[in-house]
């Protein structure tokens, strides 16, 4: 049955908007993979009960999840990943676990929302805040998709010129990776489900890569069951710990998954369809993220058994990590340094195709531009390729450097993340934008009480660069201004969507916590 209030708030939202024709969509209807709705009837309708699982059914909507997934795979987790194990050992899988688990939650939330309004997360926010704000949340994600982007480009440049023995130099492997736009384009033409199967094969070989990585080098069982079940965490290892859960959550990643669940064609105005589409996207999503973290956990575990405790530790970033690899293990079958680089390759492949992917649906959404994808392709691509290639002239030959750059390009993307999450969650709990599928208080306070960890964990980080790196009186007070506007912004986006005011008033409500 469909809600009333999303019933209600339909002629007022295609009026804000425009009509069908006028407004851009993350897909157009003949683009959309179509999922069989046999077991629709009225019974169902009435009930809002969900049909039989199918395992049919799942495989037509699986595909966006593992596309989300990829952003918990890109370059920068690995270095996360990498440097976690070499400095901390086995000590972080646990923190690897609940991270990824959060970032699960978040993009549920993401998928919900898109599902239940048949509009991604920067349609909507489009929507609900006032020009000047949209242009401040658009120009915060673009911010922070170029900074994931810059490190991903790089990733693969990388990967490159371990494959090429050094023949490949890192200016011209950004070169090389900025064609992958016109295999995201070559690839979009031939419909959804054949772009998703490229993904599908690119995490496949990252699953293989590191997989043989960790069973060449046999890191402990014992250590790993111990660091995943039990929390542990000293002074020595913070900054790792704040690395690993700052990698986790990419704001451009809450964006795009809002978009791609709505590749698949369903009647979002049918709460049981919407309520079965959540279903089965719940679960794809999941599955997807497992081999995430089994991913990670395989890079985390292999720096942990070859490097905790020794000098290099805290040298070993993304650039110099297949050396200091096979320099340690060598390889039986292959050497492990190419295995390493393949690895990395696929990585730095997919997430690159995905910014690219993201930065349509922000561009599109936020501005609501009507132009051809692959002028929209290109546009974004440029974005990010000439400050990638200044930053492949300037530190192919210095790791130092290049370490310093990946800590401002996290420290970058932490910044942004309070401008995706908030709207997220102001939408997700309005009902009337989502009828009977917004989250209910106890979600609300959950989802508040992790956000605000997220941006706590990731203000640490933010502190912890600038006390390092930022010198000099005027740049100090310049700094403490722009750090005010954010701050003030941060407010206004908490205070406008009520999700502080809820989670206060649930908070003093004793009434709630005793009836529930």
């Amino acid at each position: 049955m469909e809600s009333p209030l999303r019933a209600e708030a339909a002629p007022l939202l295609q009026t804000r908007w425009g009509s069908n024709d006028e407004v851009e969509r993350a897909y157009d209807a003949d683009e959309k993979v179509v999922i069989s709705v046999s077991e629709d009837n009225p019974s169902m309708e009435d009930d809002g009960s969900l049909p039989p699982f199918s395992w049919r059914k799942l495989w037509r909507f699986t595909g966006p999840g593992f596309l989300m997934s990829i952003a918990f795979l890109d370059p920068g987790n690995l270095e996360g990943d990498l440097q976690a194990g070499a400095c901390a050992g086995y000590s972080l899988l646990w923190l690897l676990f609940w991270s990824t688990a959060m970032g699960l939650l978040i993009q549920l939330l993401s998928a919900r929302l898109g599902v239940a309004t048949g509009r991604h997360l920067a349609e909507l926010c489009r929507e609900e805040y006032p020009p000047w704000a949209t242009i401040a949340l658009w120009i915060m994600a673009e911010v922070a998709l170029i900074g994931a982007d810059i490190q991903e480009v790089i990733g693969s440049a990388i990967a490159i010129k371990i494959l090429s023995g050094g023949v490949i130099p890192l200016w011209a492997g950004v070169v090389i990776t900025a064609s992958d736009c016109f295999i995201f384009l070559f690839l979009e033409n031939y419909g959804v489900r054949k772009l998703e199967a490229f993904f599908g094969v690119l995490i496949a070989t990252m699953a293989v890569s590191f997989a043989i990585m960790f069973g060449e080098t046999k890191p402990s069982g014992k250590e790993f069951l111990i660091g995943v079940l039990v929390p542990k965490l000293s002074s020595s290892t913070i900054r790792q710990a704040v690395g690993v859960v700052g990698c986790i959550i990419m704001p451009h990643n809450v964006f795009l998954h809002s978009a791609l669940v709505q590749s698949r064609k369903i009647d979002n105005s049918k709460n049981s369809h919407v309520r079965e589409a959540m279903s089965y996207y719940s679960i794809e999503s999941t599955v997807a993220l497992l081999i995430s973290f089994f991913i990670n956990v395989c890079v985390t575990t292999v720096f942990a058994k070859g490097f905790y405790g020794t000098e290099v530790a805290s040298y070993i970033g993304l650039e110099n990590a297949g050396q200091f690899l096979q320099e340690k293990y060598g390889g039986k079958l292959f050497p492990i340094l190419y295995i390493w680089g393949v690895g990395l390759l696929a990585s730095g492949q997919s997430s690159t195709i995905t910014g690219t992917y993201a930065g349509q649906f922000i561009m599109g959404g936020f501005l609501n531009l009507r132009m051809k994808k692959w002028v929209r392709s290109l546009i974004t691509r440029s974005f990010a390729m000439l400050p990638t290639i200044l930053v492949s002239l300037l530190f192919d030959t210095d790791d130092s450097a290049m370490d310093i750059l990946n800590e401002s390009l996290n420290v970058l993307q932490s910044i942004q993340i309070p401008f995706a999450l908030i709207p997220l969650l102001a939408l997700v709990s309005k009902e009337q934008l989502m009828g009977a599928f917004r989250i209910g208080p106890i979600m609300k306070v959950v989802t508040w009480i992790m956000v605000g960890f997220l941006i706590i964990i990731n203000g640490y980080l933010l502190f912890d660069f600038f006390t390092a790196e930022v010198h000099g009186l005027l740049f100090s007070c310049l700094l403490s201004s722009a750090l005010a506007i954010y701050v003030i912004f941060i407010a206004y986006l908490v205070l406008r969507g009520g999700t502080f005011c809820t989670w206060v008033t649930l908070a003093i409500d004793k009434d709630f916590w005793n009836r529930n």
